[in-house]
């Protein structure tokens, strides 16, 4: 499996070991995490039902949308 390294700042890499921490992830899982993130391809699994059908409010209504203009024939 390739590797990568790259350099941080200090404050950066600080920042990476907490939330690393919070999630109970290793450094370097949660980094893998971010990058295969960044490039997956399509919808995140569950999109839809999360984000899309996820809507607990009421229902959308449409705003009246008025009549057509009259336009000059051409």
């Amino acid at each position: 499996m390739p590797q990568f390294h790259c350099y941080v700042s200090e404050a950066v890499a600080e920042v990476i070991r907490r939330r690393a921490r919070a999630r109970r992830l290793s450094v370097s899982q949660y980094l893998a995490r971010l990058a295969e993130q960044d490039a997956a391809v399509g919808w995140p699994p569950g999109y839809f039902e999360h984000v899309i059908g996820g809507w607990k409010g009421d229902p959308l209504v449409r705003a009246p949308q008025g009549e057509y203009e009259a336009r000059e024939r051409l």
